[in-house]
């Protein structure tokens, strides 16, 4: 059991390719600059799945032409069980429902 590896949901758009807002159906953005030695090194302590609401035939495609489809064991839309999620949508919720209003009220991506 020592051996196995947790999990990590990683989101695509805005995380791992220059995503800004302005979402195409049919195009993904070009990978962001150190994503791919990002993931190796992560790949080896970790089991990584992109979660992405794109087409998973296109995403798919997308992880192939970038060369990190060695580093990716899977695709979902599904928030499955896993050790941690990275999204450039989120807030962690650390137990105070005002604090957390605050950082809903305040939020901004980064890239804005």
């Amino acid at each position: 059991m020592g051996n196995l590896k947790r999990t990590i949901l990683i989101d695509l758009d805005g995380v791992l390719n220059t995503y800004k807002g302005n979402f195409i159906e049919t195009f993904i953005p070009p990978i962001k600059n150190g994503a791919d030695e990002f993931l190796k090194e992560l790949s080896k302590k970790y089991k990584i799945k992109i979660f992405t609401t794109r087409d998973k035939l296109l995403t798919s495609k997308w992880i192939s032409q970038n060369c990190i489809s060695k580093y990716i064991t899977g695709i979902t839309n599904i928030k499955e069980p896993a050790y941690l999620y990275i999204d450039d949508r989120c807030i962690q919720f650390r137990g105070d429902y005002e604090q957390l209003r605050q950082q809903i009220n305040n939020f901004d991506v980064w890239y804005n």
